[in-house]
């Protein structure tokens, strides 16, 4: 196979296909593997594991592997690491590094004896021939005859193989995966997520599992690949641009005010908003998925407008003589059908989307959940926090300005009072 393990391909015609899978898998022993099979392909659940030492990453792969397969919903369940063809392996003795021979020289001479070694070449025509020699092919069969190949020392003499090596067959590896200098093995799964969530299945194997390994395989480190790692990226990405786009609002705000406090309580609306997203997730039954969160980062700069539409009614009311309690009460009396009809237009302009069973649509509904209930929540939740937030603003400046300007005591006067200047 293309993986290094014993395989072979079957050509037949395509009449004949059906009958002969049909065929095969009626067989106890053989099961289907199909396109799920390869790695590209199992990106749900995807961890890499690192080490140093190659029988201790299978080793951990196997016991990652078998814990994986133990969650409902998990299939397809794998890992990187792929055995080779069958290879023979020297090891040589204390009694050949006595004499001089190293490793190198010994895989040389081997090499030279069962391979052979180039001795000319020849021209003929546009080719060139290479006449190699080496032993007889009676003398380079089998292992017997590696046990009695006669083997060269520095110093010209020469003893058995089996004296100064051994041999051995073995399996080598079909590829060998390094990353930051370490050998890696990465296991992979598929998740049904009709049955498990992909997403719970990894934090609990960062709960339970994965510390235990790292614990009776020393030296070993994991991290998150395929989809989780992808969501990690995304997210990040996200909370960058979420706080830009927070700060961009804060001064967008800010300047029209003419003030470095009010922005905070038009920006309230935003934490109940996304409270409003979540919870609207959570009572539709539905996961909260990248789209969601797209949602949620386009609500925040949809929310602010109805707390913006009502700080701005009291400041004009105010600058218009009138007091901070009737400017306030007088706001909310205005403008809530304003804010009202805003914010339940918007609800119903998401409302098809909302509806729509077809495939097609189905990826866009998570993001008109988060938006359109998000908007409905929060403005519900701005009518009443925003004109209180507002008062309590107003009560505090007059606090700080009361404590300010309050008299000095008897001693404080007394200690401040000027000497007569000298005559």
């Amino acid at each position: 196979g293309y993986t290094g393990e014993d395989g072979f391909e079957l050509s037949i015609p395509g009449a004949s296909a059906e009958a002969l899978a049909e065929a095969l898998l009626a067989m106890d022993f053989v099961l289907p593997i199909g396109l799920g099979a390869r790695d590209s392909l199992r990106l749900e659940a995807g961890l890499c594991l690192y080490g140093n030492d190659i029988e201790r990453l299978t080793a951990a792969a196997e016991r990652l592997k078998a814990a994986l397969s133990a969650y409902p919903g998990v299939h397809d369940v794998a890992d990187s690491f792929r055995r080779g063809k069958r290879e023979l392996k020297l090891e040589i003795k204390p009694e050949a590094e006595a004499l001089g021979l190293t490793l190198a020289d010994l895989a040389r001479q081997v090499r030279q004896a069962f391979y052979g070694a180039e001795a000319q070449r020849v021209q003929r025509g546009r080719e060139d021939l290479k006449v190699m020699v080496r032993l007889p092919e009676a003398r380079r069969r089998s292992l017997a005859d590696l046990e009695a190949l006669r083997i060269r020392g520095p110093g010209g003499i020469e003893v058995p193989f089996s004296t100064v090596a051994r041999a051995h067959w073995s399996r080598g590896f079909a590829s060998i995966e390094r990353a930051d200098r370490q050998r890696i093995v990465d296991v992979t799964a598929s998740v049904d997520r009709k049955v498990a969530n992909a997403n719970e299945i990894l934090a609990e194997l960062s709960r339970t599992v994965l510390p235990r390994l790292a614990a009776d395989f020393p030296g070993l480190r994991y991290s998150f690949e395929g989809e989780r790692r992808e969501q990690n990226e995304t997210i990040s990405s996200l909370a960058r641009g979420m706080a830009i786009a927070v700060l961009a609002i804060y001064a967008l705000i800010a300047i029209p005010l003419r003030s470095y406090v009010q922005p905070f309580i038009v920006m309230t609306a935003i934490p109940f908003g996304v409270a409003g997203a979540v919870w609207a997730h959570i009572l539709l039954g539905m996961d909260l998925t990248f789209l969601s969160v797209f949602g949620i980062v386009a609500l925040v700069g949809v929310v602010v407008n109805d707390s913006l539409v009502l700080v701005d009614y009291v400041n004009a009311r105010r600058l218009a003589g009138e007091a901070v309690a009737t400017a306030v009460h007088e706001a909310g009396a205005a403008r809530f059908r304003p804010i009202l009809l805003t914010s339940l237009t918007t609800f119903a302009g998401l409302t098809p989307i909302l509806l729509e069973r077809s495939l097609q649509a189905q990826f866009l509904v998570p993001m008109a959940v988060s938006l359109g209930f998000g908007v409905v929540f929060a403005t519900g939740v701005s009518l009443i926090v925003v004109p209180c937030s507002y008062l309590i603003l107003e009560d505090l400046r007059r606090l700080v300005r009361r404590s300010l300007s309050e008299p000095q005591g008897p001693a404080e006067r007394s200690a401040v009072v000027p000497r007569p200047l000298p005559g």
